[in-house]
This record gives C-alpha cells, structure tokens and sequence, in this order.
C-alpha cells in the first residue's frame, strides 16, 4: 500500500505523504512529487544523489529538501523512486539527510505527466495525526 496521495486542488493537484515517522512522511510526500510528473513505479534505483538541508522549522525544511529534489531533475533530468530520509533536531533547527536514488527521465518507459515548475509554501502541512502517524502535504506550482 503506497502511504501517499494526490488530492484536487482547483488548477492544482496536492500532494500528501504519511508514515509512521516524521522521515517517513518526508519520503512519501517526495514520492507523491515525483509521482505527478512520471509514473514512479517505473523508476528504478540506477543512480543515488544525497541531500542535506538546514532550517529553522520543519516547514522550510521540507521546503528546501523538495528544492532540491526538484532541482536534481531540473540540471539532471533525474527521476526519483526510492528515497530515504533522516532528521536531527539541530539545536536551534533541524538538518535533513536523504538519499535519492532514481534514474535519468527516460520518455518512453516514465510515460511524463505534468512537470512541476517549483516548490511552494501552499497549503503546506506538517502534522502529527491522532492515530500517531505523520502527515505532510502541499500544493506545487505545476
């Protein structure tokens, strides 16, 4: 069972990624992104990229972890399947390590969908549910 959705949003489509873990959560919304540009269960794991990020709440964290997952695509046309992801509380912030692992777009086998132009701040949601899982959303600028 994937632990992500899209959901509708007007000229939009939202993303959520849940887990049992914050990390998890973080994992699974980053799927979700990369699930509305290609078919992610397409992607295999031929390349690995490792991201670190700094910032002072979890919102810009997982602003800035999305950045450069989107920017990863943009300079290198990579594609991502498997991503894992560990936060610190970094004293007065947090710091996020992930490893991305994927592969160059390939047109034919990823079928591309929609292309996501950035990362942004709407609707952005990072939230403990009762059940104790995590959950973090956002819409992309599409």
């Amino acid at each position: 069972m994937r632990k992500w959705e899209h959901y509708e949003h007007t000229a939009d489509v939202g993303i959520r990624g849940y887990g049992e873990s914050l990390e998890e959560a973080f994992e699974a919304v980053a799927l979700a992104l990369f699930d509305v540009m290609v078919d992610v269960e397409k992607v295999e794991s031929k390349e690995c990229r490792e991201v670190e990020v700094e910032e002072e709440d979890l919102e810009a964290l997982l602003y800035s972890f999305l950045e450069e997952l989107l920017v990863l695509h943009d300079m290198d046309g990579l594609v991502f399947g498997d991503v894992n992801v560990e936060i610190e509380n970094a004293g007065e912030g947090y710091r996020l390590r992930a490893k991305a692992c994927g592969e160059v777009l390939d047109y034919e086998k990823h079928e591309p969908k929609e292309e996501v132009k950035a990362i942004t701040y709407h609707e952005m949601k990072i939230e403990q549910l009762p059940d104790g899982r995590w959950m973090a959303q956002l819409v992309p600028d599409i």
